[in-house]
Order: C-alpha cells, then sequence, then structure tokens
C-alpha cells in the first residue's frame, strides 16, 4: 500500500485555512499520518487492520477520531481541539476545507519540542523533580479513573493472557527476521508461567479495584512536562489495551526509561508512584508489565518496519528499535533490567570513536573518551591540539595510567547508577582490559552484559583519516562532516609508533 493522493497533497502549505505555514512536516506511525505545523498537529488514521484494531472505512475512522478526543481530553484538556474533515475540491485538498469529505483528523495544539519529556531526557536535561511530577500526575489520574465490573473483567488472569498470547501470534513471522527464536520462547515461556504462577494475586487486583479505564500508551513521548504535566495520546482503539491494571499504564513509562538507558529516573519513577499510591502488590508485577509493555512496543515498531511506505533511514530505525525492546523484554522476563558495559578498543584512527558515537546514539549510551579525559587531566580544551612525541607530556606512561584510571572509574560509576556506557579508548594493554572488566563486574554488571568491539583499518585508510582530521581541524573546520571539534591528536608519524 503506498501513500494516498490526498496524504502527499496535504503536505502543501495551503491545505491549512487560516494558517498557511511555511512548511509541513509529516510523520508516520504503523497506525497514523501526522501533520506537523508549528501551531497544529493534525493526525489521520490509517484505513488498516490489524486485528486489534480496525480503521478501514471512514465511519471507524472517524468514529474513533472522536473518541479519541473525548478520551484525551481527560490529561490534556487543553490539547485536543476536535475532528475536522479533510475535503477535496477542484483538485486541491485541504483540512476543514469545502468539498467532497475524503477523510477525517483529530486536531492538536502542538506543545514546544522542549517540553516533551522524551527530548529531555535524549538532552539529558530531565531531571528527578521532572519524573516525580510525572509519577504524581499519574497516581492522581488512576485514583479517579472509572472503574466497574466489566472494566474489572480485563484484569482477569484469562483476558491479560488473552493479550499476551495475541502478541506472540502476531509476531510468529519476525522469529528469526526481527526476534530470535531463542528469546521469543523464552519471553512467552516466561510470561505464561507467571500468569499460571501468580492467578491469585491478579484475582486479587481485580477484587480490590485496580484494573480502570487507563491511558495505555503511558511513555517519554506522550508527556510534556511545562507549567503542567499533560499526558496526551491514550490508547482509543480497542478497550482491551486501555482497560488494564493502574501498574500496567505506569509500566509502560518505567520501562520506557528503562528503553533511553535511563533506570536511574525509572527506579526514581516506580518509587515515587508507589509511595503516593499505597500500592504494595503492585511491586510485584512491574516486571511482568514492563516485559509486556517491551514486547508490545517490539511489535509495533516491527509492523512499521515491514511496511513497504516506510523506507531508508525511518525502516531501518524501526528495525533496530523493534530489536532492542524485544531485547529489553527479554531481561524483564530473566530477571529484570541490567547495564551493559562495551569497550571500544583500536588502533588511533582505527575507527572505533565513530563506531562509539553511532551507539551512543542508537542506543543512548554516554561514552567516556579517553581523548576527552586525558585533556581534562590535562587542563587542555578539548579541541586545541597538543604535538607531543610519542609517550611524552600529556602521552606520557604516567598520564596515561591516569587516563585510564579516570576513564574506567566514571564508566564504573555511570553503570552503579544503572546505566548503560561505552568506554572508548585505545586498550592496548591487556591489564587496562581486564581492569575495566572486572571493576564493571565490581559494580554489578553481569558476564554476559560486557562487550568488546575492536576496531581495525588499513594503513591507508588509517592514514587518510588522521589527514583528514588535521583538515578539519586547520584548513576547513567548517567542512567537519560531524559538525564537531576534533579532540585526537593522533599524527601518522604517531600512529606508527603506537602501532
Amino acid at each position: 500500500m503506498g501513500i494516498p493522493y490526498y496524504i502527499k497533497a496535504l503536505l502543501d502549505p495551503h491545505s491549512y485555512p487560516g494558517e498557511h505555514p511555511q512548511k509541513v512536516e509529516l510523520r508516520q506511525t504503523h497506525i497514523s499520518y501526522l501533520f506537523l505545523t508549528p501551531r497544529h498537529v493534525y493526525k489521520i488514521k490509517k484505513p488498516v487492520n490489524f486485528g486489534f484494531l480496525d480503521f478501514t472505512t471512514l465511519e471507524k475512522r472517524r468514529k474513533f477520531s472522536e473518541l479519541e478526543v473525548r478520551l484525551n481530553r481527560r490529561l490534556a484538556r487543553d490539547v485536543y481541539l476536535g475532528v475536522v474533515d479533510v475535503t477535496g475540491r477542484g483538485g486541491t485538498v485541504s483540512f476543514g476545507g469545502k468539498g467532497r469529505v475524503i477523510d477525517c483528523a483529530v486536531k492538536m495544539k502542538r506543545l514546544k519540542d522542549d517540553t516533551i519529556l522524551e527530548e529531555l531526557v535524549r538532552k539529558g536535561s530531565a531531571t528527578a523533580d521532572m519524573i516525580e511530577k510525572a509519577a504524581l500526575h499519574i497516581a492522581r489520574f488512576h485514583r479517579g479513573a472509572a472503574t466497574n465490573t466489566y472494566i474489572s473483567g480485563f484484569g482477569e488472569p484469562g483476558m491479560i493472557a488473552r493479550n499476551t498470547d495475541e502478541n506472540f501470534s502476531q509476531t510468529l513471522d519476525f522469529r528469526t527476521r526481527i526476534i530470535p527464536r531463542p528469546l521469543f520462547e523464552r519471553i512467552r515461556k516466561y510470561t505464561n508461567g507467571f500468569l499460571r504462577k501468580n492467578s491469585s494475586l491478579f484475582s486479587r487486583r481485580v477484587d480490590r479495584g485496580f484494573i480502570k479505564d487507563c491511558h495505555g500508551d503511558i511513555h517519554l513521548e506522550h508527556i510534556s512536562i511545562g507549567d503542567v504535566v499533560r499526558i496526551f495520546d491514550c490508547i482509543e482503539f480497542n478497550e482491551r489495551f486501555r482497560f488494564s491494571d493502574t501498574v500496567s499504564d505506569t509500566a509502560f513509562l518505567s520501562m520506557d526509561l528503562d528503553f533511553h538507558n535511563r533506570h536511574d529516573l525509572s527506579k526514581i519513577l516506580d518509587k515515587a508512584y508507589f509511595r503516593a499510591t499505597g500500592d504494595r502488590d503492585g511491586k510485584a508485577l512491574m516486571d511482568f508489565y514492563r516485559c509486556y509493555r517491551a514486547y508490545v512496543r517490539g511489535k509495533v515498531e516491527g509492523f512499521k518496519f515491514l511496511e513497504p511506505e516506510v523506507e531508508g533511514e525511518e525502516g531501518l530505525d524501526a528495525y533496530i528499535n523493534a530489536r532492542r525492546h524485544f531485547h529489553l523484554s527479554g531481561m524483564y522476563a530473566s530477571g529484570g533490567f541490567r547495564p551493559m558495559l562495551i569497550i571500544m578498543r583500536g588502533l588511533s584512527g582505527s575507527g572505533k570513536s565513530t563506531v562509539a558515537e553511532g551507539l551512543s546514539k542508537r542506543l543512548f549510551f554516554p561514552v567516556v573518551s579517553s581523548d576527552e579525559v586525558r585533556k581534562g587531566i590535562a587542563g587542555v580544551p578539548p579541541g586545541e591540539h597538543v604535538f607531543e612525541e610519542f609517550g611524552k607530556g600529556i602521552y606520557s606512561g604516567k598520564t596515561t595510567e591516569r587516563t585510564y584510571r579516570e576513564v574506567i572509574n566514571r564508566g564504573v560509576k555511570t553503570l552503579k547508577a544503572g546505566r548503560s556506557v561505552i568506554l572508548d579508548a585505545t586498550f592496548s594493554r591487556k591489564r587496562h582490559l581486564e581492569e575495566a572488566i572486572d571493576k564493571a563486574r565490581e559494580g554489578g554488571v553481569q558476564k554476559g552484559s560486557v562487550h568488546i568491539i575492536e576496531c581495525r583499518a588499513k594503513d591507508t585508510t588509517v592514514k587518510e583519516r588522521l589527514q583528514r582530521r588535521l583538515d578539519e581541524r586547520f584548513l576547513r573546520p567548517a567542512a567537519s562532516p560531524r559538525g564537531e571539534e576534533v579532540v585526537s591528536d593522533m599524527r601518522w608519524e604517531i600512529y606508527m609508533e603506537q602501532k
């Protein structure tokens, strides 16, 4: 299924009467097209049927669009402005114009990007206070959320098993291609076993009124923290996914913080939420529901990856996100979240820093770079070039030992906080490598969670790279492909001595 003609037509700024934005951005999920202007967001549901949702007719899309507005006004009243028609007339397509009705859209006020919790986490500016504020907001919502006998029935073990079984049946074709078969079986075995062993706990949750009309999709991208907390984009298309245990609702956000490598913040969220609710039984269900939520996200990203209209970088992102969510689900099924240590090693110019940067971008792992640490110890600005002979000055044996000690200590400190980390250094001496691994294990990192990546390159390739670095630093710094200052001082003659 390609992109419908009217979706492409809505990229024209003239399609927005009374607004006429200079630029329109189109984003996609597996079930929606999102049009972003400076002031508004318009969401059009895709005419798809995944079994758990059916948007195949305009009548159904309108019904669920209106329900989406009503439900989301519970937690973001001023954001949801209503449902508007998509109309066509005389070869033009517009929102709320005259002519034949082609489709409909949910119209929302666009929130500032710098208030979205996902952006704040990615930039490292999310604070404990923000997370506690979100936790208290969710706890208040859960206390007042609707419940009745019908809603409570969705917390029965059989209904939960229906949801989890559906996940596994819908991802059978993912095996090998997106999720390894052993991981698939391990998660399924854990899920079924937990439901069987804890049936009385699930029934008790029903009896005590913890099954409510929740949000169903609370993750970082759906939370705005500004003057007030706004949580938007709840599940409207299937009450099975919204009528749930309140802990399942909170577990989604906790899992998403772990996915973004902020286990330190997920622990703060859990503590604040359970302190506010006094829900002691709920703590025992967190890993189960985090496992479930991570699997759902893996499934959703897998569906997106398999859509023929999702291509290029967007398709690659969906594939990697699916794999990572399934891996995270497997962690919860095997004892809970645990941090990972990645050690990048190799000679200067071998590409290890470039790979480290790429991994950091994909995995949200911070990088501890020996180049930056070394200059910090010496009091030298990162971008300042130091012309030292091999083994002299800031590259002396004494400074090198201090550098490795500091790199390892910073890495272990990050790991102890519950966050995965990448150490980027030559690690040419075995004892430095062993020390990093030993210290990481002392910090609680399990044996299978330490990974070493060694980069190698031909001398001709290294020579070209080192010359390019010098050019970026001295001759044309504005032409640097990464747009960042070059920290490494490596030169060809030093590289040969190092080698």
